[in-house]
């Protein structure tokens, strides 16, 4: 299964002037009866050299500006299930736009917001799958951290604060990835 948002192994299915038309690595070719409705097009720039029909190649999958998914080999800045800390380009009124890598810019929608975004300004974000199947960006973080941490007691990791809450302390991305908390007493202690 193909997932937007991730960096994955596709195989090359066939080749075109305008690139490689990907699908998952499990796909049996079926020849002519096979659908290329769900091929995902890797760039012909964006091809490795040496490229193959039933070669695998490692990409990341987004949509372009028509709503097509769409593969590349760059690495974007963020990819779901990890955060980082992006450039705003742009803030409109209904949003932000934010460089994560790509050729087009990554949308931080204004009710994803918390607190002043600003032209210029860098926002810690998660990246995620809207409603309409689009990626887009969220400041609000901490509930799209995992839970499953391999840390033990007096590990020693790095954080990101997400958000301070007076009562009980800092909530922190551990690694980028993992939920934790810095209690207040050991906070301002």
């Amino acid at each position: 299964m193909i997932e937007v948002g991730k960096i994955q192994e596709l195989k090359v299915l066939r080749i075109s002037p305008n690139g490689a038309y990907l699908g998952p690595m499990d796909e049996v070719d079926a020849g002519a009866e096979r659908s290329r409705d769900n091929d995902i097009l890797l760039p012909k720039n964006q091809l490795p050299e040496g490229i193959k029909v039933g070669m695998g190649v490692d990409v990341f999958v987004y949509l372009d500006s028509e709503d097509r998914m769409i593969a590349t080999r760059k690495t974007p800045k963020v990819v779901i299930g990890k955060m980082a800390a992006l450039k705003v380009v742009q803030t409109t009124n209904i949003g932000a736009f934010l460089d994560w890598g790509l050729e087009k810019d990554l949308f931080l929608p204004y009710k994803e917001q918390v607190g002043k975004v600003v032209d210029g300004g860098t926002v810690f974000v998660a990246l995620y799958v809207d409603k309409t199947g689009r990626l887009c960006a969220t400041m609000k973080t901490y509930k799209h951290l995992r839970t499953d941490s391999p840390y033990k007691l007096n590990d020693r990791v790095r954080g990101t604060v997400c958000s301070i809450n007076r009562e009980l302390g800092a909530f922190v991305a551990v690694e980028d990835k993992y939920q934790g908390l810095i209690p207040n007493k050991e906070l301002y202690g």
